[in-house]
């Protein structure tokens, strides 16, 4: 069921806490289950990325589909991400939260520093914004609307499990680049978009200190965004035309 925030604490009791505890173990779980999946040869080499690349891909798919339920089962928290949620989606923003603490201690215990900084900040900013947004039971609505961008991430992690396997000649692949590509621009520069706007609209309905953490969340993701997709395009689209070109001046 829906329910609209009232000055009391939202639900007469926020399970938040548990369920992200519940969900950093689960995700643990996943990523030691990804451990036994047959891995290409490459992937022999450098096992935690794989089984850290097969994790993230389970949060996007379960998260991504559970995003769009959430807007497709209760369409009025459309009209108002401020004030309306269902348990569903405060649910899913904790169980998000989860993920992204897992994720981040797994990245500082088994990588080096100066290669994950980028990601650790940004999975630094979105636990911050996604708590504040499920301890007050507010803003659950356009926390789901970020989640939105799980949906390109599918296609990202495929990505990367393609390339670990050593495949990024196949068919499989051009086709996953192309999907990722519409993808991002739909469900990741799309939404981010969209939540800025929203943001500058409501910025009288929402106290400053959240609009500021609102804010400087938004410009980080934009920025990293921008950067991904122009490595995107730069290795996927635009590398091979230069090695044609490349090949070709051989051959004269």
């Amino acid at each position: 069921h829906t329910h609209r925030h009232t000055d009391r604490a939202g639900m007469d009791w926020n399970p938040a806490l548990l369920v992200v505890g519940g969900s950093v173990g689960a995700f643990t779980l996943i990523n030691g289950a990804a451990g036994l999946l047959p891995m290409p040869e490459s992937a022999l080499r450098n096992s935690w990325k794989w089984r850290n690349i097969c994790t993230s891909l389970v949060h996007s798919v379960v998260t991504g589909v559970w995003a769009l339920l959430c807007f497709y089962l209760h369409p009025q928290m459309a009209q108002d991400l401020i004030g309306t949620y269902s348990t569903s989606s405060h649910c899913l923003v904790s169980v998000s939260i989860g993920y992204f603490v897992h994720d981040f201690a797994d990245m500082l215990w088994n990588q080096r520093l100066q290669h994950s900084w980028e990601l650790l900040f940004h999975h630094a900013v979105v636990i911050s914004c996604f708590g504040i947004s499920v301890c007050l039971c507010r803003y659950v609505g356009f926390s789901v609307v970020a989640l939105l961008v799980e949906i390109n991430s599918i296609f990202l992690h495929l990505r990367q499990i393609l390339l670990m396997g050593n495949m990024q000649r196949a068919t499989a692949f051009t086709l996953n680049s192309i999907v990722n590509l519409g993808t991002y621009v739909v469900f990741r520069i799309s939404t981010l978009a969209w939540m800025t706007r929203w943001l500058v609209l409501n910025r009288d309905n929402i106290p400053l200190v959240i609009y500021s953490i609102g804010s400087g969340g938004m410009a980080v993701m934009t920025v990293m965004n921008i950067v991904l997709f122009y490595r995107l395009l730069r290795s996927d689209f635009l590398k091979p035309s230069r090695e044609g070109k490349r090949e070709k001046e051989k051959k004269i």
